[in-house]
């Protein structure tokens, strides 16, 4: 009799339980999405990765990273009492579609950054991996609300696909290339050792997103092209050639040679073996921005929310600084230290980083710089201690910095030490940047 009642209990507990774990298992099922913010930074660092792998230049870099931000931070700017909308900002952004009650915002937010992101890149295997990855899991976990969401952020997705589409970046695709022309010793020529065309001439026709028009803060006039030995112009290239053949003579481990090598940032590094042309895939200057970005909002642990707002503030800065600095460099067309070094003081002098394919004034890292750390330096404060390991996975250390003007300035500075921007480029340059970002910071008062 006892044997008796022990099985029915024990059968009567097992059907307890299964009933109890059936209903954990819904409650499971049936979750609320939970998205971390890591989830957001993984999204871009997939597209780091993909930019890397593709080799966008610079400036359209910065358009990659900015038109995901915009979307994903819409979505979580609906109904917040922190954060206000792009739309009332930004005369060409026409606000988005409200979300219904029953969608995730979080969710929304990365579905229309990653598919806006895959509308501005070439290969998306990388983006889509990771993508399908994350879908999968949110399904899993609750398919009525996934589905909603998902729905909602490719609507959003379209409406920001239909406006990035209307900054007139496919008409620059066809207008005509930079014309090389000998007869005015002072501009610029292609550099070796690919001797590439100029990149992206016609960047001050792409749209602005804050910036009243692509010249409104025009740099200080560089010195006056001269090589007489008394020009202010000539000794600016004489100090080049000087300050780098120094750094040459105390070897490769001096802090120059450091610091110029870890804000390299040049996606064009080719180097020659035998008949073939081999690139060395690198960040560009916005990348490793966008990576401090990301070290600020992780050492300060931002919220979801937060997070995407700190990036599209700073990825439309680095934005805009590119079509302000790149509005510059086409129209001064000066010429780099290389090519005036080896043609009129020492044909064997090679700067110690590689000469990018544009014109020289003004510096973009510079300009990129200054806007970035004006940025930065609005958000998380001055004085902002950090170390910078962006460069980790490049085979380079990472390096301590006080505040963020303070790496801005170094990365200005590293430009002399590579041997490829005078000091006018560099000074002038990191003022234009930091003109950009203070304007910015004026117009976009998102926060209330």
């Amino acid at each position: 009799m006892h044997q008796i009642k022990s099985n029915i209990y024990s059968k009567y507990t097992f059907f307890i339980l299964l009933c109890l774990c059936t209903v954990v298992s819904c409650k499971k099922e049936n979750a609320a999405i939970e998205v971390s913010v890591d989830a957001y930074f993984i999204a871009v660092d997939k597209i780091t990765e993909t930019m890397i792998h593709d080799i966008f230049s610079p400036p359209v870099a910065s358009r990659i990273y900015m038109y995901p931000n915009v979307a994903a931070y819409e979505i979580m700017a609906q109904n917040n009492k922190k954060y206000s909308s792009l739309s009332t900002k930004i005369k060409s952004l026409e606000s988005i579609p409200e979300a219904p009650k029953d969608v995730n915002l979080k969710v929304a937010a990365l579905v229309a950054y990653i598919d806006v992101s895959k509308e501005l890149i070439f290969k998306d295997n990388i983006v889509t991996t990771y993508a399908d990855s994350l879908f999968t899991s949110w399904k899993k976990t609750n398919a009525t609300e996934f589905t909603a969401s998902k729905a909602y952020g490719l609507k959003v997705a379209n409406r920001i696909k239909d406006w990035l589409h209307k900054d007139n970046y496919k008409e620059t695709r066809s207008f005509v290339g930079y014309e090389v022309t000998t007869d005015n010793p002072s501009r610029w020529q292609p550099t070796p050792p690919a001797y590439m065309d100029g990149i992206e001439p016609h960047w001050n026709k792409i749209r602005t997103m804050v910036l009243d028009s692509a010249a409104q803060f025009k740099p200080k006039r560089h010195p006056e092209f001269s090589m007489e030995p008394n020009s202010a112009f000539y000794k600016e290239l004489q100090e080049v050639y000087t300050v780098t053949n120094k750094i040459r003579k105390n070897g490769d481990t001096t802090e120059e040679v450091a610091i110029a090598r870890f804000w390299d940032c040049n996606p064009y590094v080719s180097t020659s073996k035998g008949h073939l042309m081999i690139a060395t895939k690198k960040i560009t200057p916005g990348a490793h921005w966008m990576g401090i970005t990301k070290i600020a909002c992780k050492q300060h642990k931002l919220d979801f929310t937060a997070a995407v707002h700190a990036n599209t503030i700073t990825s439309i800065g680095i934005f805009d600084a590119f079509i302000s600095c790149w509005d510059e460099k086409y129209r001064s067309n000066l010429i780099r230290p290389e090519t005036l070094i080896n043609n009129t003081i020492d044909k064997e002098w090679t700067p110690l980083l590689q000469t990018p394919p544009f014109p020289e004034y003004t510096s973009g890292h510079s300009v990129v710089s200054g806007a970035s750390a004006t940025i930065l330096t609005h958000l998380f404060g001055d004085n902002f201690s950090f170390k910078d390991d962006t460069e980790l996975p490049f085979g380079l250390p990472s390096r301590k910095f006080t505040s963020f003007n303070a790496a801005a300035n170094e990365a200005a500075i590293s430009r002399l030490y590579g041997g490829i921007h005078y000091r006018a480029a560099i000074d002038n340059g990191v003022v234009q940047g930091q003109n950009v970002g203070k304007h910015i910071i004026d117009n976009l008062k998102l926060t209330n």
